[in-house]
């Protein structure tokens, strides 16, 4: 029989042993375990367990068939007077339960970091029709977008050929520079303010009711600018600028609105493929605008021919000329209005609905009509979502700093840079046609001869470079990724550029205009295949919802800020130095060759840029911003962490 100790003894023992165990070093809690466990079984042995009693059972309480069935408490031994603890549960229902103990006050944020199931439906929403129908009705105002922006610098020479015809020059009448320049740029100016402050107002009203607002704005100055009016040349030219300033507002409006509401829509794998395509309408309109100038300019010519200018001055525009621009202009504002009813039609997005607005029933309700699925509403999961700090910071708070300044930072440099190259490419691509020779001088044709002469030229390089441009985004986004095709695009650019620019004087020679015609148009092709596409998709995908639109349209202002120095700096930098060769009341440039040049160092720029802008294929809008952050820290880095593939 073991001997039990007395305690005084067992206490001693146990406290000679920790002494010698103090020393061992660290490995001693180890060795302190093992002795502990073998100590305890020497000094205190099991006891021997108490006699199990089996309890009676009251049956008097069960009713009659149940006290029948019940065997003799002899038999049964399942209830017992000093029953032993019930067996403990499964190591995995422990560990649950442990969890919940500790995490305590984390389980909320744990809940908030989970992905809203509406916003998880979108995101792996197989291509449906609702998504065709969002490209075309977003679509529709961007094609309107680029037929505006750039039909008038099809007109720009008939404008100057009807309002400042002098009968004692050489050379049919041209727009003076200060008035070139606001007829080209004044609608970019209204552009960039309308990108700001509708960009604002997207994120403060919700998408779809500024929606409505920009389209509109278009459709009535689109008209409008058709019909301007007044008694002198002065004062057609100003209500033209008038209208196309208020035309470029709601323009302004389309980018940031349209942008953010295909990416709210669209699901994870091919968001940047369906974003590319509303933008890539784009190239249609500026197709478009060269084949109706055509169309026009023609029917025009066979009905009122004219002489050239060189035989008859006077005659060589014809008074019926006056109504060539003023339809052009005008008939921007039908695809627009075509698709008013629809755009009025489409339902606030989800991310708006959920995150901003903090309508959980009215988001899941719009969306299961969208996706015809049933979807839940998980208005506690909003609340607990956006009372998180992580979904709180405002634009200009250092949160955002931290987390989107060099985001916000690529964003716009990369597309100032981009538009200083492709809107001086796409306004002045008459000038420099006519430099090389490719289409001959004015004096040799008549006003209207004369526009359908640039709408053919500027037609060819949109249907060769342009469009392809587009499209091949639009393929190949969601495989290579954002970054990869704004750095290819904007490399290829300077090589082109450099191409043109470098042996400028053996394309002017002749023989050689084909040539340059391939060049110029592989430059077109590599900044819609390129920086062009994801400047405009990119800010649409990485920042919040709540500030998503307002981001955007920042990002599309200092791209409209390049496109005014595009605008009006090249049509200054491109004159020659030579007093034959320059356009009247010019004062003397760089030349196009040098012009060329700088073209050339703003995309190098743009590509060294293209580095701060992070790469967002594959992931959902919420794992780009930062707005899913518990989600991410368990599962890959913060967005915010780099910016590079890898």
């Amino acid at each position: 029989m073991t001997k039990i100790p007395h305690p005084e003894e067992a206490r001693k023992q146990r406290g000679n042993r920790d002494e010698l165990f103090s020393s061992v070093g660290p490995f001693s809690s180890q060795a302190r375990g093992s002795v502990d466990r073998r100590e305890r079984k020497r000094i205190y042995p099991e006891m021997p367990s108490p006699p199990r009693v089996p309890t009676p059972i009251n049956t008097s309480l069960l009713p009659p068939s149940a006290s029948t069935a019940l065997p003799s408490p002899a038999v049964c031994n399942l209830t017992w007077a000093s029953s032993p603890p019930p067996p403990p549960p499964p190591l995995t229902e422990k560990l649950h339960v442990l969890r919940r103990k500790s995490e305590g006050g984390r389980s909320a944020a744990t809940m908030a970091g989970d992905q809203l199931q509406v916003l998880n439906a979108l995101d792996v929403a197989k291509t449906q029709w609702y998504h065709f129908t969002a490209i075309v009705i977003a679509g529709m105002g961007f094609f309107t977008d680029a037929y505006d922006l750039f039909c008038i610098s099809l007109v720009t020479k008939l404008l100057g050929r009807i309002y400042y015809f002098d009968p004692s020059s050489a050379s049919p009448g041209t727009l003076p520079p200060n008035v070139a320049a606001a007829v080209n740029g004044v609608a970019f100016c209204g552009t960039l303010t309308g990108q700001l402050f509708f960009g604002w107002l997207g994120d403060k009203l919700g998408r779809k009711k500024v929606y409505g607002m920009t389209l509109m704005l278009m459709v009535i100055c689109s008209v409008a600018s058709g019909l301007s009016f007044g008694h002198t040349a002065k004062g057609v030219v100003a209500t033209l600028c008038f209208f196309r300033f208020w035309l470029g507002f709601g323009i302004g409006g389309d980018y940031p609105l349209s942008a953010t509401i295909m990416s709210e829509y669209a699901n994870k794998k091919t968001r940047g493929a369906f974003i590319a395509a509303v933008f890539a309408m784009q190239g249609f309109g500026i197709l478009a605008g060269g084949i109706v100038a055509i169309v026009v300019s023609a029917a025009f010519k066979n009905h009122f021919d004219a002489p050239t200018y060189a035989v008859d001055r006077a005659g060589s525009t014809v008074p019926e000329a006056d109504y060539i621009w003023r339809i052009i202009l005008m008939l921007g504002a039908a695809p627009a209005a075509l698709t008013y009813y629809w755009r009025m039609k489409m339902p606030e997005t989800a991310r708006y609905t959920a995150l901003v607005a903090k309508n959980a029933k009215q988001a899941a309700a719009d969306m299961s009509k969208v996706l015809q699925v049933e979807i839940l509403e998980e208005q506690e999961k909003v609340e607990q979502l956006t009372m998180k700090e992580a979904n709180s910071f405002g634009l200009f708070s250092r949160e955002f700093a931290r987390r989107h300044g060099l985001h916000l930072v690529g964003t716009t440099t990369t597309w100032f840079l981009l538009d200083i190259a492709f809107y001086s490419q796409n306004l002045f691509q008459k000038d420099i046609f006519s430099a090389i020779g490719w289409i001959p001088k004015a004096a040799t044709m008549n006003a209207i001869e004369e526009v359908f002469r640039i709408a053919r030229a500027q037609t060819l390089i949109a249907l060769c470079g342009t469009v392809p441009g587009y499209w091949f985004t639009v393929a190949f986004i969601d495989t290579m990724g954002r970054f990869a095709i704004q750095l290819m695009g904007f490399f290829f650019m300077t090589v082109f550029m450099l191409g043109l620019a470098i042996p400028y004087h053996h394309w002017t020679t002749s023989g050689n205009h084909i040539g340059f015609v391939v060049m110029y148009g592989f430059t077109f092709f590599f900044a819609n295949f390129g920086p062009n596409s994801t400047t405009f998709i990119v800010p649409a995908e990485i920042f919040p919802a709540r500030l998503r639109s307002t981001c955007h349209g920042i990002s599309a202002a200092a791209g409209k800020a390049g496109a005014i120095v595009g605008a009006f700096g090249f049509l200054y930098a491109a004159q020659s130095r030579d007093p034959t060769k320059r356009d009247k009341g010019y004062p003397a440039g760089i030349g196009v060759r040098n012009a060329l040049f700088v073209l050339a160092a703003s995309n190098l720029v743009g590509l060294i840029f293209t580095f701060l802008v992070p790469e967002s294929m594959g992931k959902s809008l919420e794992e780009m911003s930062g707005e899913n952050e518990e989600e991410q820290e368990t599962s890959s880095p913060a967005p915010y962490g780099r910016t590079v593939p890898v």
